[in-house]
Parts: C-alpha cells; sequence; structure tokens
C-alpha cells in the first residue's frame, strides 16, 4: 500500500535523513529509490523552502493541527515545481519519524488516476485472497466486505444491504457450534475496541475456522474493526489423522518396548539382558566362579550365500533352541547379534562341561530349506574368581579365547589364557591390511538391484562394500566393523561412492528416475566437508544429486549432533535423498520420525522374515508402512527371499523389494545380468498375481 500510494512519501528522521521513500518518491524527483533512502531531504526542496519539514516537525508536537503546506520541490533535472506538503508522526525503535506526503499540484489528474489504480489494486487484491474479509464502521455499520467472505457464511449479498445487522448477526451464529461462547467473545472484543483478536470457530457441519479482528485507524481514531475468516477444516483434519496415526504407531512402539530386552528372531535375551546379568554377578560378592561362554558359529555366512537370509535365520532359530536346552540352569542365554551367542553362568561346578555339550548337541545335522547342514561353532570361555575384573574384559577373554578355537581348526571350545593375546596381533594384521586397502586397490563395489513391483523395473541398485586381500575375500562382517573402529570407514566409504557413481553413471542417466544406494556411517557425517565431497563425487561422474540416495541407520540419530544434522539436510536441498535403514530396529526413534531429515526408510530384514507363508497378521508391518507414507517417505523391504514375502509387501503397497529372490549383488561389469534376473523374478511375480 506504501508504494502504491500516489504521492510522494518519505519517512523522514529527526536529522532530515530519509529512512523510507515509495515509488511514487522515485518519479516525483526523479531519483532512484535507493538512492533518496540515506540522503538529506532538503536537497529535494528549492531554496527558501528547505525548513518546512523541520516546522512541521514541531507543529506536530504541539496541540495544534497542521495544515498541508504549498513548498517548491527540485526534480533531478534542476526544474522545479509546484507542490502541496502534510505530515504525521510515526513511532519507531529509533525514536519518532515524520511521515511526509507531497504532491504535485500541477498533476492533479494524474495523481487522481494513480489514486483509482491503487484503489482498483487493492479491491482486486481483497477479492483475490482466500481469507473472508469483513469491515465494520465504529457505529455497527457494514463498510465492506468481500465474496469470499458471503460464500464462507452462506449469506446473501442483498441481506447486507439492510439498515440492521441482526438478520446477518442471527444468520452467522446459527452456524456455529457454540453460539454461547462466539457471543461472549464478541462481546469482549466490542469492549476493548483497540485490541486483535485471535479465535477458532467450530461449526455445526464440521467446518474450522479461524478468525482474526483488528481495529481499523484513520491516523490515530479507530473508526471500526476489520474481520478475517480462513477455513482451516483440511489442515485440522490432517492433523487429526497424523495425530490418531501417531496413537496407533505409539501402541505398536509400546509393543516392540515390551520385546526390548529380548531377541526378535530367536526369542533369547539380548545385549542389554547379558550386560545387566554380566555386571550384576560381577559386582556381587562372589564365593564362587563366573564363566561367559562366547559362541560364534563356523562359516555361517556360507548358509546366507547358498540359500538366502531366510535359510540362515532359521538356521539361527535352531541354534538357539538347541543352545536354550543344552543350560537350562544357566543365568542367561542372549544372542549377541548376527550368529553369536553368549551364555552366564554362575557357581557352576564345570563350565568346561556344559561347554563340550553345546558344541556337541549343536553339531547335530540340521534341514534348512531341503538342504542338510551340520551346524560348527567355535566357543571361548572366560572365567573370573574372587578377583576383580571388569565385565568388558572378560567378555574380551572369551573372545579372544574364541577366535583362538576358531585358529585351531573351529567347532571346538577353549579356555582363556594369556598366551591367546596372539589372536590381538592377528585382527592388528588385519587393520594394517585395511588402511592399504584403498591405495592398493583392493576396495570393489558389488551391486544388487531394488525393484519396483508397480513400475515392475528395477529402478535402483545398492552398491555393497568388496575387499579382496591378496585374492581372498574379506567378509563386509568383518573389515566394515574393523574399518569404524579404525577410523577408515570415511575412506572406504569415499572410494565406494566414488566406484559406484562412476560405474553406473550410464545406467542413472538413462532415466532420471533411477537411484544408487550408498551406506554411510554416523562417522563420516562427522566430517565437517562430507557433503560438499558427496556433490563433487556426482559432479565428477556426470551424475545429477538426485541419482543418489545416501542410507543411514537409525542409531545415527541417537544424540545427533547438529552439525550431522546440518550435513544432511545440505545434501537434500542439493537434491540427495536420505534413506532410514533397518528402519524398526532403532525402537526409540519410531515416534520421532516425523522429526528426522529423510525421504524414505528401509524395513529391516527381521521384520521381513516374519512373513512365512503370507497368511499371517501382522500390523507390526503395515503399520511402519502406512505411517511412513503418512509422512510422505517411499519404503524399501529389505531381505526379500521368497516370492510369498514379496507379494505380502506389494499388498501392502511397499514401495520397493529388495532381495535375494531378485539377485545377487553383482559386479559393475555383470549389471545387466543383475537387471535381467530380477525382471524375470518381477514376471514372475506378476504370473502368479495373474493366476491369483
Amino acid at each position: 500500500m506504501f508504494d502504491a500510494s500516489p504521492d510522494a512519501l518519505l519517512a523522514i528522521a529527526e536529522d532530515g535523513s530519509i529512512r523510507i521513500a515509495n515509488a511514487a518518491a522515485s518519479r516525483l524527483f526523479g531519483v532512484a529509490e535507493d538512492k533518496l533512502v540515506g540522503s538529506d531531504h532538503r536537497a529535494l526542496l528549492s531554496a527558501g523552502f528547505r525548513n518546512e519539514v523541520a516546522q512541521i516537525f514541531r507543529h506536530l508536537q504541539g496541540p495544534e493541527p497542521v495544515q498541508p503546506r504549498e513548498v517548491f520541490g527540485v526534480h533531478s533535472d534542476g526544474t522545479e515545481f509546484a507542490a502541496e506538503m502534510a505530515g504525521s508522526l510515526l513511532g519507531s525503535p529509533d525514536g519518532p519519524l515524520l511521515l511526509v506526503s507531497i504532491r504535485s499540484t500541477s498533476h492533479r489528474k494524474a495523481a487522481d488516476a494513480d489514486l483509482r489504480e491503487a484503489m482498483s489494486l487493492l479491491t482486486a487484491t481483497l477479492e483475490s485472497t482466500a481469507d473472508g474479509i469483513l469491515v465494520i464502521s465504529s457505529d455497527g455499520s457494514v463498510a465492506g466486505f468481500n465474496d469470499q467472505f458471503l460464500q464462507m457464511w452462506g449469506i446473501p449479498p442483498e441481506l447486507l444491504e439492510g439498515d440492521s445487522g441482526e438478520p446477518v448477526m442471527r444468520l452467522i451464529v446459527s452456524q456455529v457450534k457454540d453460539p454461547e461462547t462466539f457471543t461472549r467473545r464478541l462481546s469482549e472484543v466490542e469492549d476493548s475496541p483497540d485490541s486483535a483478536s485471535q479465535d477458532v470457530l467450530e461449526f455445526k457441519d464440521g467446518r474450522t475456522f479461524e478468525q482474526y479482528s483488528r481495529p481499523r485507524r484513520l491516523g490515530e481514531r479507530i473508526v471500526g474493526r476489520v474481520w478475517s475468516f480462513r477455513d482451516v477444516t483440511p489442515r485440522r483434519k490432517a492433523q487429526e489423522q497424523a495425530q490418531q496415526a501417531m496413537q496407533d504407531l505409539a501402541a505398536q512402539a509400546e509393543q516392540l518396548r515390551a520385546l526390548a530386552f529380548q531377541d526378535s528372531l530367536t526369542g533369547l535375551a539380548n545385549r542389554a539382558v547379558f550386560n545387566d546379568g554380566l555386571a550384576t554377578s560381577l559386582r556381587e560378592p562372589r564365593l564362587k566362579t563366573v564363566d561367559v561362554l562366547l559362541i560364534d558359529l563356523d562359516d555361517f555366512k556360507e548358509v546366507n550365500d547358498i540359500l538366502g537370509h531366510q535359510a540362515g535365520d532359521d538356521m539361527l532359530v535352531e541354534v538357539a533352541r538347541r543352545l536354550r536346552g543344552c543350560v537350562p540352569t544357566a543365568d542367561v542365554v542372549a544372542r549377541l547379534g548376527g550368529d553369536e551367542f553368549v551364555v552366564l553362568l554362575t557357581a557352576c561346578p564345570d563350565a568346561d562341561a556344559i561347554a563340550a555339550c553345546i558344541v556337541r548337541c549343536l553339531h547335530v545335522p540340521v534341514t534348512i530349506s531341503g538342504t542338510v547342514f551340520r551346524p560348527s561353532l567355535s566357543l571361548g570361555i572366560a572365567s573370573a574368581g574372587s578377583e576383580a575384573i571388569s565385565p568388558s574384559e572378560l567378555l574380551r577373554q572369551a573372545d579372544i579365547a574364541m577366535y583362538a578355537a576358531k585358529a585351531a581348526g573351529k567347532n571346538r571350545f577353549l579356555r582363556f589364557h594369556p598366551e591367546m593375546m596372539a589372536a590381538l596381533v592377528h585382527r592388528t594384521n588385519m587393520e594394517a591390511g585395511l588402511r592399504l586397502a584403498v591405495p592398493r586397490g583392493e576396495i570393489y563395489v558389488a551391486f544388487q538391484p531394488i525393484v519396483s513391483p508397480r513400475m515392475g523395473q528395477v529402478v535402483q541398485f545398492e552398491a555393497l562394500a568388496r575387499w579382496d586381500r591378496g585374492g581372498e575375500r574379506v567378509p563386509p562382517s568383518v573389515f566394515i566393523p574393523l574399518a569404524e573402529r579404525s577410523g577408515l570407514i570415511s575412506e572406504i566409504g569415499e572410494e565406494v561412492m566414488a566406484l559406484g557413481l562412476v560405474q553406473l553413471a550410464p545406467w542413472l542417466n538413462e532415466d532420471p528416475s533411477r537411484s544408487l544406494a550408498v551406506n554411510v556411517s554416523g562417522m563420516q557425517l562427522q566430517y565437517a566437508h562430507f557433503a560438499d565431497g558427496v556433490l563433487r563425487l556426482a559432479e565428477a561422474a556426470g551424475v545429477g544429486a538426485y541419482h543418489l540416495v545416501l542410507e543411514v541407520t537409525e542409531s545415527v540419530f541417537f544424540d545427533a549432533d547438529p552439525s550431522l544434522i546440518r550435513q544432511l539436510s545440505s545434501l537434500r536441498e542439493a537434491g540427495v535423498r536420505v534413506a532410514l535403514d533397518d528402519f524398526g530396529t532403532g525402537y526409540s526413534s519410531l515416534g520421532r520420525l516425523q522429526e528426522l531429515p529423510v525421504d524414505a526408510v528401509k524395513i529391516d530384514r527381521t521384520f521381513v522374515s516374519m512373513v512365512r507363508t503370507g497368511e499371517e497378521r501382522l500390523p507390526i508391518l503395515s503399520s511402519m508402512i502406512n505411517m511412513a507414507h503418512s509422512l510422505g517417505l517411499t519404503v524399501t523391504a529389505e531381505g526379500v527371499e521368497t516370492a510369498q514375502q514379496a507379494d505380502y509387501l506389494t499388498a501392502l503397497e511397499c514401495d520397493s523389494l529388495q532381495g535375494y529372490l531378485f539377485s545377487l549383488p553383482e559386479l559393475g561389469s555383470r549389471l545387466e545380468l543383475a537387471v535381467r534376473q530380477a525382471e524375470q523374478a518381477i514376471d514372475a511375480l506378476d504370473g502368479r498375481t495373474g493366476q491369483a
């Protein structure tokens, strides 16, 4: 409105400097607005009139009204022109300002045209707003309104043309859910004519309005009130739906918390329970020993590689069943993670006999997915007598003994003794080799396809790090944790991302909807220039940032450093997407999902493995997918091994699927084979759906 005024408007400080100038002032004096601001206003007036503003300033501070004054202005080309000047005082944090209006008296017709144009603009603006506007004069009469107001309240226009406002008020009051509160609130506003108000109106028909009002002023005098009404019904309903979704998720999260101390796959205790039991046993006064039996399955990875992760999970469940039967009197029987188990014994007369029983019982053949396996394990025993020892040290000793049992030929148990520290030398050697892996070109990438059931094609590849050490492939489960512990994960992660982008660039650039997913650890995100490095790698490979998806685990966001959030936010602004990996395993973050800077979630394979026949009712899975979708996130399910799992997840509208059902991880030179295998699997699923 300031710039729309046809009059030149200048806000002048007491020292004579111009603080604000409008477009009309720029036109009148032929000086650009940015040049006017900060300049001395006296340069705009003819000699003999340069003290007029100071006089207006003084007179306005007195009791008498100030009449417009005739002055002569100076155009930038040196010509003078007659003008009329008026002013009013404005308050500001830096002191009073004089708002001066200057109108050329030689161009009154042009000024009138400008005024009509400004009023036309104001009217058009008033009618284009989505809010309903009503202007009431101090005497209670209607001074103005827009069509939106009439439509929102269903008021016939002729009703506002009458002498009385009572029919309109009756119509308005009849629509609100709580008329008494509504009328009382109107009375309160009328009793405070100089105050603003904001209220929420609930309607009988289910609509919700936000109601605002402010006093309408003419100078310092209040001449009425402006009311505006905004229909927020869609927003309110969306909030209610989101709140209900959060309540549903909270119920699911409560179920997960009940399992917080239980391994979800095997039903054994988890690491937290074991750690607590061990700490308690070592803290209490002891007359007898405390024994820790650490168990690791030998060559368990082969089961996953040969038959898939579902078979591996079946193997772990069977091992847990047998282990529980071997040690019914144990204090704790727990799965620490992966294929690692632990038994805590206190006051056991013969821990060695228990260990021998475990090795013997678990070595009995078992049939998994039609294939007969004979489980083998390496077991390490560490014992504490009356001497003081920390829980971590006792577990470390059992770990050293377990690795010694593996080195001694596997499928056996060994008791810890100090000479076993040589095992640490091996791990040190492994770390030394890992430090040279990138310079030697030993790190390479395998790609596993991710498919979209809806699109019926491969839409993404996940880049998986591999290490070939002198012709021997070191499992990622071995070198990735080692890389994180040794601080090498950033170097290896950057190498994997660079290789993945370069090798996949031709495939990615064929279709903007395709993407490459790369795992990123929390340690990488701690580096201040991580985001810049990612964008440089993408640019160097000729790949758009929107082709890249960074996978981070939920643990990254536990007590997340603000710089980490800034890194992810910066990448997302550049077009990179962020996926939450292993979704569902970090229970405490489920309720925070809407706060995290992510675009997608990847459901952990342990939840996918719950689907066996496809006839199960799994509200946890459906809740995860529904909540993610309600927050605008896409969902990928990992570890899809069977057609039943794929069908079940597709029915839940899971956006994409990943697993051995579609393809094993393949080298970059075999991408076409991976795509072909995945598409054949999709076609087979479509055939099953058609038959069903």
